[in-house]
């Protein structure tokens, strides 16, 4: 993601919050006709971490930290939500998510707390437009919503563009939520769109300039479980540079029990230079999930390729995540033991395996 400048000045969300007006004045009569439906709900994401390689670059002790951690616990994300259904056609979303964020207290002391921060918090309004859907103000955005839902474990690991930077330490311009307006629909049951106008900022941080970050995306389902959809996004940037993100998926959900997907994307920004040439950063995966019994156990699995920069030679990184997914009770509570391989193309990296018992828990 770009560095975001120093915000110069308030600039208020004048049309976030004409389109709210609008709305509660075309829909709100039908408020007091209806009971609002309101839920709060929760998911948490526990890990249990080993190491199994020692070589890697990750898991090779310092020379310096006889107390390197080979293993470890973990709350890696915790979400609480606050769900309003006003009427048939508006419904209003908190959430609020948390992590451990590396920070420093009043006396300069370090301070790894588990903190809360906004996810989201948007008002959707349905069919003011036929067969589609309307958010205002921190919503989820749509350049990998839908890869997420085939992976279906958010709780084990991100999709390739939402962990690309955790992955290779590359910044790419994607965030799974942004402060912004998206309009979601279907023209026909075969052909569905997305489009959404964001700060470009993210859910972590304000608005730092006057460029906004403009998305695409065209869904398409020639046959019944199968969907080929398009994305592309664009920011203007300082200094008349730009950045796009190209991407392109396939999903296959026809054989019962099974689903499989695929994605690709190119990410290039005008700002990341080698020697006065740009450099391009891409990657693909290839995932599938199979029920092996009825809402008790999966399986799945994925490969990963990374390419950090176009112009460096050895520098590409592949990962297989593959594990089970148990539900020793009901889909509220989950055991998902999974492992991860890490393998480089710098023939000076040795492998990393990561393994971890993953606890899912939803209320």
């Amino acid at each position: 993601m770009n560095p975001k400048r120093k915000i110069q000045g308030g600039r208020k969300p004048v049309l976030a919050g004409w389109l709210l007006i609008l709305a509660i004045g075309l829909l709100g009569p039908g408020i007091s006709q209806a009971q609002a439906q309101q839920k709060f709900s929760g998911t948490v994401y526990f890990d249990y971490t080993f190491y199994l390689s020692d070589k890697g670059p990750i898991t090779t002790p310092p020379g310096d930290n006889p107390n390197f951690k080979n293993n470890f616990m973990q709350f890696r994300r915790v979400y609480f939500r606050y769900d309003n259904k006003i009427n048939n056609n508006i419904s209003f979303r908190l959430t609020l998510d948390g992590d451990t964020v590396k920070a420093t207290d009043a006396g300069s002391k370090p301070d790894d707390k588990f903190r809360p921060f906004l996810k989201h918090m948007y008002l959707q309004i349905s069919e003011l437009i036929p067969d589609a859907d309307l958010k205002v103000g921190m919503a989820d955005t749509i350049t990998f919503k839908l890869a997420e839902d085939r992976w279906g474990y958010r709780s084990v690991a991100k999709t390739l563009l939402d962990g690309y930077k955790d992955i290779t330490g590359k910044e790419i311009d994607a965030t799974s939520a942004d402060l912004g307006v998206s309009l979601t629909g279907k023209i026909a049951r075969p052909v569905r769109y997305g489009l959404m106008l964001t700060n470009g900022a993210g859910y972590s941080h304000p608005e730092g300039d006057k460029y906004k970050k403009l998305m695409g995306q065209l869904h398409l389902i020639p046959l019944p479980g199968l969907s080929v959809v398009g994305y592309v996004d664009y920011e203007k940037q300082e200094e008349g540079a730009k950045a796009l993100t190209y991407k392109g998926d396939l999903f296959i959900e026809s054989i019962p029990g099974l689903i499989l997907g695929a994605e690709y994307f190119v990410y290039r920004n005008d700002k990341n230079l080698v020697e006065g040439q740009r450099s391009d950063r891409s990657g693909f995966s290839v995932f599938g999930r199979y029920n092996l019994i009825s809402d008790k156990l999966n399986v799945f699995a994925r490969f990963d390729r990374y390419e950090p920069d176009d112009l460096i030679n050895d520098d590409e990184i592949s990962l297989v995540i593959a594990g089970l997914d148990w539900a020793p009770m009901n889909s509220s509570f989950k055991l998902q033991p999974n492992i991860w391989v890490y393998d480089y193309q710098d023939p000076l990296k040795k492998n990393d395996v990561i393994f971890n018992l993953t606890f899912m828990m939803a209320f």
